[in-house]
């Protein structure tokens, strides 16, 4: 399988995916580290999360997959959402809780 269909595959068969540099635990980078607080903040706690740091194949699949050149990406649904500025500001407006209402407290 090549990077983009494991990519296409992680991103459809969870519902919540944050490509991002190190773990929900112990983010390796402050953009990440506030994409991860931002979920929570919307009450999702269970939520797939992977290092791009540990690949460096998926670290740059992943900035082609959705043709953005930032990482963390987040995906809900399959479907690419943003990065940690775009999560800030769809947060702060209520928009991102709306989209991940039916993941909160899961």
């Amino acid at each position: 399988m090549d990077i983009q269909e494991v990519i296409r595959k992680t991103v459809t068969e969870n519902p919540v995916v944050l490509y991002m540099k190190g773990s929900a635990q112990f983010p390796q980078c402050g953009f990440s580290g506030r994409a991860v607080q931002i979920i929570k903040a919307c009450g999702v706690n269970r939520f797939t999360t992977v290092d791009v740091l540990a690949d460096p194949e998926v670290r740059q699949g992943i900035k082609e997959f959705a043709n953005w050149p930032t990482i963390p990406q987040l995906y809900i649904g399959g479907e690419f959402i943003g990065g940690s500025d775009i999560m800030y500001e769809m947060y702060q407006n209520g928009e991102l809780q709306e989209l991940l209402k039916p993941y909160a407290n899961a």
